[in-house]
């Protein structure tokens, strides 16, 4: 979650906030109404108190406080990521259809932005990333031919998107991806690591890397990006600071898990 002390200008919406500071967060719960880590992530927004967030996948739980830029994860409710992958205007999911009938005017600005092989200007910051997780018999699909449970998979046209960046000199601050480099987590009981990502951080040479999948705190470098395994929000959240990109990481407030 990014906040900053004097309004900013993203997508024709000014956004303000207290503090020049981020928070960013990662979690997982099931399907339906807030459960236990929905409350730890709510209570993590309001501690925070920001403008606008970073989230890096296994939301679930889309009607949030504020702006959020997120990434989808492997677990989440598909069919609101495939809608904000097409665009839909007329979203169906946890909290999304009461958020719509609140808002006459039809406004969508505090619906999460989905990052899906894409990039989005955040208060002077560039926000690129890849949605989803890997698994090599999906990856030469068409997003088109993934069905079912198989839509949470990033295909390699999601990839090239990014790779594009660097072929057109668009710079990249953070990069947000559920899956991890090579290097990150070297002591689970199975290999972490995607070369596909490992090509984009080589491609884009972002500041900063964020990571959701494990779940647990870690830190390595790739290069010159810093790269960060995000704790779950049920235990930390982060402040970013948008001008150094330093993370400061805050525990989650008693009583909200």
């Amino acid at each position: 979650m990014i906040g900053f002390a004097r309004p900013i200008e993203t997508d024709g919406h000014t956004l303000r906030d207290g503090e020049r500071r981020s928070n960013v967060g990662s979690r997982r719960r099931p399907r339906g109404r807030p459960g236990q880590s929905g409350r730890a992530l709510l209570a993590a927004y309001c501690a925070a108190g920001a403008g606008v967030a970073l989230q890096a996948g296994d939301l679930t739980y889309y009607d949030l406080p504020y702006r959020t830029y997120f990434i989808a994860g492997n677990n989440e409710d598909l069919d609101v990521i495939g809608a904000l992958r097409r665009g839909d205007a007329s979203l169906d999911g946890p909290g999304l259809n009461d958020r719509s009938e609140r808002n006459e005017a039809g406004d969508q600005s505090e619906r999460p932005r989905l990052l899906a092989g894409s990039v989005a200007e955040i208060g002077g910051l560039r926000a690129a990333g890849l949605s989803g997780n890997y698994a090599s018999t999906q990856y030469e699909k068409s997003r088109n031919e993934l069905v079912g449970d198989r839509r949470r998979h990033f295909t390699h046209d999601d990839v090239d998107r990014l790779l594009a960046l660097a072929d057109a000199d668009v710079a990249v601050d953070v990069f947000l991806a559920h899956e991890a480099p090579h290097g990150l987590i070297d002591d689970a009981a199975y290999e972490v690591g995607c070369k596909h990502i490992d090509a984009v951080l080589d491609a884009l040479s972002p500041r900063l890397c964020l990571i959701g999948h494990h779940h647990r705190h870690a830190e390595t470098t790739f290069g010159a990006t810093e790269i960060v395994s995000l704790a779950p929000v049920w235990e930390s959240y982060y402040r970013l600071d948008p001008e150094t990109l330093a993370l400061s990481r805050f525990e989650t407030p008693v009583g909200s898990a």
